[in-house]
């Protein structure tokens, strides 16, 4: 694999992933945009292409309280 970190800015994608996979970190450098970082492999780009087919089944709680865990991260000043 050729990069070995994946980032996105998409909130909505990135709180789907983190559902299956863990972030890596979060770059808060532009006070705009927020990128979430995870590790790339083949099953991520699988992941991704499927999301954006609309071919991925979350339970709708499951990804709320992911939503609410991310939104706090985004926010908390420590990070």
């Amino acid at each position: 694999m050729k990069n070995k970190t994946w980032k996105t800015t998409d909130l909505g994608l990135a709180t789907t992933i983190s559902l299956f996979y863990p972030i890596k970190d979060i770059d808060k450098t532009n006070p705009k945009k927020v990128q979430f970082i995870f590790e790339n492999s083949k099953k991520l780009n699988l992941l991704i292409k499927d999301y954006w087919k609309g071919k991925i089944k979350v339970d709708p709680s499951a990804y709320f309280n992911q939503l609410r865990a991310m939104k706090s991260r985004i926010y908390d000043k420590c990070l």
